[in-house]
């Protein structure tokens, strides 16, 4: 197997992107292999690295089907409903907590 062409922080050809860079375009790798890395050094610890990818290779986001926008609001209404009282918290309910704060605190919140 070849080893990957490693490229220093802001120095990569153009034709490659990260995964983030990718999507900001609209794109996704689409199944293919990393093609490069790129590695920022550090003075005291290892370099941050980032897998590059080729951008002709990349294909485009699958769009989102009502099926999926229905799936990720029932998946995020469970992350705000309190598993203790079953109420709707407005919030995402920490997971530090695992409940919300009125049934965690409860003599802060009783007035």
């Amino acid at each position: 197997m070849a080893a990957l062409p490693v490229y220093r922080w802001r120095m990569a050809p153009d034709g490659y992107a990260t995964r983030r860079q990718l999507r900001a375009r609209g794109l996704r790798p689409g199944g293919q292999d990393v093609a490069a890395q790129l590695e920022r050094p550090r003075r005291r610890r290892g370099p941050l690295v980032a897998y590059l990818y080729r951008i002709d290779l990349a294909k485009p986001v699958r769009p989102m089907t009502p099926a999926r926008w229905a799936a990720l609001a029932k998946a995020n209404a469970a992350r705000r409903t309190c598993p203790a009282c079953r109420r709707d918290a407005g919030y995402v309910i920490p997971t530090s907590l695992g409940i919300c704060a009125p049934c965690a605190y409860p003599e802060q919140y009783a007035a």
